[in-house]
């Protein structure tokens, strides 16, 4: 396995001492070690990765030097727009590395949601003429793989890509405590806001294990799946996917979200709030970590989520940061009229043994639509 120290030298032995991007678990162990070994203006985990790119370039257009710039493959189409009309070669010409993980990856077992981008990311970085190398375990020699990807950057002027196999790097955990102090896990966070809806309610709920965690507390309740709505890609997009669904139905549309979801495109709030339908509820599951993804610290405990909905134009929004809140605020957040927020503040992880769902994407929206078409 590739050793994250000897990657990290060879990249500092480049020059590249900026890395920014969003979380991936292909890359979580090399992302544990910058943050460990690199100081808080050399490593930025940035809401989304066109911003990284951006970010990047700023870097570049300031210094001269090469950044770096990481992302799981999923995230590629964010960074398409930056890449091709910001860091090409035909518009402003920008160096820079993609560090790329290879979820998906034809003949490697994954989740449904990575079968086709993994299929067709490398397609993919051809037709943008990026030029790509591949990582993985049996790489050996790192120092002169990096310094052919770092000269080639430099010598295109333009984006060079890396793409990470499974189980590339060596195993890094870090010393940071996970322990955020409220008493609340996401996943009964979940079992209260469940307990409380009707049998018309609707939920769509983020990717990762939030989307987990609904369909097994279903299922253990003996309850059917056709209510929900189980996200599992498209990170971001959570709160316009139940806006879509609370325009077109009268029932009550409970979006349940993640603080890194949310601030991924957090511009969706404005529009959630312009258009107001009164029927719906968006909840922010906030633990302040991409948790789906290797726990990585996100910016939620540092800003207002409440107070940016407010600002946007929700009607109420409401803060709970233990099980006595949260069952005071619920009733008052379901009755009222939308679109009101409320954010519940929850500690970081997930149970080791968390299931995943049993039916496929299609059969969960069909079940859905059959639901929906019901009325």
């Amino acid at each position: 396995m590739v050793s994250n120290k000897q990657f990290l030298d060879s990249l500092r032995d480049q020059g590249v001492d900026f890395f920014c991007g969003v979380p991936d678990s292909l890359l979580k162990s090399f992302c544990a070690y910058l943050s460990s070994h690199t100081a808080d203006s050399e490593h930025i985990i940035t809401a989304n990765e066109g911003a990284a790119v951006g970010l990047a370039a700023g870097y570049h257009i300031s210094t001269g030097k090469l950044p770096l710039v990481y992302l799981q493959n999923s995230g590629l189409g964010n960074a398409v727009n930056p890449l091709l009309s910001l860091a090409d070669t035909e518009v402003y010409s920008i160096p820079m590395i993609l560090m790329i993980g290879w979820r998906g990856e034809p003949g490697v077992k994954d989740e449904p949601q990575h079968h086709k981008q993994g299929r067709v990311q490398n397609r993919m970085l051809e037709a943008m003429e990026v030029p790509f190398y591949i990582l993985d375990s049996e790489t050996d020699d790192i120092s002169g793989f990096v310094s052919q990807v770092a000269g080639d950057a430099r010598k295109l002027s333009g984006p060079v890509a890396v793409v990470v196999r499974k189980d590339t790097f060596e195993e890094f955990n870090s010393a940071e405590s996970d322990a955020i102090g409220y008493e609340l896990s996401r996943e009964e966070a979940i079992y209260h806001v469940l307990d409380r809806l009707s049998e018309n309610d609707i939920v769509v709920s983020t990717t990762g294990k939030p989307s987990r965690e609904v369909y097994e507390y279903r299922k253990k309740k003996g309850q059917g799946h056709q209510n929900d709505f189980l996200t599992v890609g498209s990170m971001g997009h959570t709160s316009h996917i139940a806006l879509g669904i609370a325009l077109h139905t009268a029932r009550k549309v409970i979006c349940l979200d993640g603080d890194g979801s949310l601030i991924m495109h957090m511009g969706s709030l404005c529009i959630n709030g312009s258009i107001a339908p009164a029927n719906f509820k968006h909840i922010v599951l906030n633990n302040g970590a991409h948790d789906s993804v290797g726990g990585q610290p996100t910016l939620g405990f540092e800003i207002s989520i409440p107070g940016i909905a407010e600002a946007c134009g929700y009607k109420k929004v409401y803060t709970a940061a233990d099980s006595s809140e949260m069952e005071k605020r619920l009733d008052n957040f379901l009755q009222s009229e939308g679109p009101s927020l409320l954010e519940v503040r929850v500690k970081k992880g997930a149970r080791n043994d968390l299931g995943r769902p049993e039916s496929t994407p299609v059969q969960n929206k069909m079940d859905l639509m059959n639901l929906l078409k019901s009325e």
